[in-house]
């Protein structure tokens, strides 16, 4: 739900002021350099995110986040955004003070952030951002491919990815699971079990299934 501010709606009476007001450009974009790998692992993620999603809140791919209205060099561009209960569909750019920080934002990690200095630069950014659940997903990292952060007392604590509820990601309701991948590396999945034997499927997959199981009941029609 955006955060409204009553003030807003209120008319001012005429006044004088010593000068005119100096506009805040927020721009909704800016070029952003990508690898095949990145692109393919954030449109994989973002589709099935979206999907799963559905009506129930506003999923975003790269789109800046911005948390100082007075500041627009304060701002992210995860890869990935959450905000459940936001009103879904596309949009330009999020402002936190207009409609509240996002529930959950994704970082998948790219040559230009994999140094552990760029991602505290980053990750600096994130713990005043207001985001509740931070994800960091390298696909190419064979030993440490997934690390959480949630938000606690106002500060981001890294998970010990230990555990039933070690992977379950609060803004979803459902687990992380990474998928192994012969040309990406990794792929990070949904999974409605802890173990990742229940992923949730993409759109393709979904689609591929009903195509077999109408072959399948055709076929079985055939033989009666």
């Amino acid at each position: 739900m955006a955060v409204t501010n009553p003030f807003l709606t209120l008319r001012r009476p005429p006044r004088t002021y010593l000068r005119p007001p100096t506009p805040i450009v927020f721009p909704d974009s800016a070029e952003m350099p990508e690898t095949g790998i990145h692109l393919e692992v954030r449109t994989a993620l973002y589709l099935l995110v979206r999907d799963f999603v559905a009506e129930r809140g506003a999923v975003g791919s790269e789109q800046f986040v911005y948390w100082d209205p007075s500041d627009p060099r304060q701002c992210l561009a995860p890869d990935m955004t959450v905000r459940m209960g936001a009103t879904p569909g596309p949009f330009r750019s999020w402002k936190t003070w207009e409609q509240g920080a996002p529930h959950l934002a994704v970082e998948i990690v790219s040559d230009s952030d994999s140094s552990e200095s760029a991602w505290s630069q980053k990750f600096a950014r994130y713990r005043k951002s207001g985001i509740n659940e931070i994800v960091r997903f390298a696909p190419e990292d064979d030993t440490r491919p997934l690390r959480l952060w949630d938000r606690l007392e106002g500060d981001l604590v890294e998970r010990i990815l230990e555990g039933e509820h070690a992977l379950l990601c609060d803004a979803l309701g459902v687990h992380w699971h990474v998928q192994r991948d012969a040309t990406l590396g990794h792929l990070l999945r949904l999974s409605h079990d802890c173990r990742g034997q229940t992923l949730v499927p993409f759109v393709a997959e979904r689609e591929r299934a009903a195509l077999a199981r109408v072959a399948e009941l055709e076929a079985e029609l055939r033989r009666r």
